[in-house]
């Protein structure tokens, strides 16, 4: 269904945002510092905040288009697509408040849009130079072939690429024909990809539109983030069986292969015994050598190393938990895990 545009594009930024001020103000920053020559919008929705962005937003009133809106707390999808049933733009590009852009970023997507029209794309993220030592080993877990094999913009691993929101654009057509977001958190930007190929629509990789994303977690708030989206990949799977893949269950069998590499230190005999182990420290050398290549320090491929194996543990576990109950429990998901749903 993705055709060329039959009129000028016009850009609204939505950006979802709660209880982040001063994120919100480095966003604003470098959307202020865009080399795109052409207007576009920027829509702020605040997302029931208990601290307030309106005061950041409003000193940016001379250098932006922007507009603010409040709303109750129902999670950033509905917040999205709150954002986008009121911007002004017919194609939208969705930022997670924790980012910030390259000056470039715009031109870029304007001139790859203009070569090759998408009704939805997606751009890749990467660490600023000015982030701290555990943000950069968090996103080289969350970004490295080794470890996710490129999902999130690795063009060599690319077969249909889902866009995330932390940094995705779709069109006010796709949008009106799919009615956007849905309720589920984290997990409601592949939803919408898939809805999206469904109802004709293609999604593709810009790979030159990437954003630096802060991720301001910690490794036991990233455990728990990953768990959640290990969590709702069965329920996916589940609402979309077409689209399952045996590679979800990668993080949990290499788990289980590890916990069946120690005992095997025990269990058999010399010198089969270190084959599995070898294994895993082969692995693991390779992530260091991998993430102290692009990082060019030592400090972030030792935190690498503990950023893959939460990575792994936190989605694996997750995601047996999952396969489990949402298949077997005889419970709809929304009952299983309410955690992971808003309601809108």
């Amino acid at each position: 269904m993705d055709k060329e545009p039959e009129k000028e594009l016009f850009f609204s930024f939505v950006i979802p945002v709660y209880n982040r001020p001063d994120e919100i103000r480095e966003l604003l920053e470098s959307l202020a510092s865009q080399s795109y020559g052409s207007p576009f919008e920027v829509v702020i929705v605040e997302d029931g905040s208990s601290i307030s962005s309106k005061e950041v937003v409003d000193s940016f009133q001379k250098q932006l288009d922007i507009a603010y809106f409040f709303k109750e707390n129902t999670g950033p999808g509905d917040s999205r697509n709150y954002g986008m049933a009121r911007a002004k733009g017919n194609y939208f590009l969705i930022l997670d408040s924790d980012c910030l852009l390259p000056a470039n970023y715009l031109s870029e997507v304007a001139d790859a849009l203009k070569k090759g029209f998408a009704d939805c794309f997606g751009g890749p993220d990467t660490a600023h130079a000015s982030f701290s030592p555990v943000q950069k080993a968090i996103n080289y877990a969350m970004t490295s072939l080794l470890t996710t094999g490129g999902i999130r913009g690795a063009e060599a691993s690319l077969g249909k690429f889902q866009p995330r929101s932390f940094n995705m654009g779709i069109s006010k057509e796709a949008f009106a024909a799919t009615d956007g977001f849905g309720n589920i958190h984290p997990g409601e930007d592949p939803d919408l990809s898939i809805r999206l190929w469904k109802a004709g629509f293609k999604t593709s990789l810009i790979p030159t539109a990437f954003v630096y994303h802060k991720r301001r977690i910690d490794f036991s708030k990233f455990f728990a983030q990953i768990k959640k989206f290990g969590k709702v990949r069965p329920i996916l799977n589940r609402w979309h069986p077409d689209t399952a893949k045996i590679t979800y269950w990668f993080p949990t069998v290499f788990c289980l292969g590890g916990i069946a590499a120690l005992l095997s230190l025990f269990l058999l005999p010399d010198p089969w015994k270190l084959i599995p182990a070898g294994f895993y420290v082969l692995y693991f050398v390779l992530v260091f050598l991998d993430a102290m290549f692009k990082n060019r320090s030592l400090s972030v491929a030792f935190l690498a190393i503990f950023a893959v194996l939460i990575q792994f543990l936190a989605y694996g576990y997750g995601f047996l938990k999952s396969v489990i109950l949402v298949n077997f429990s005889g419970r709809r998901p929304e009952e299983v895990f309410p955690e992971l749903f808003f309601n809108t």
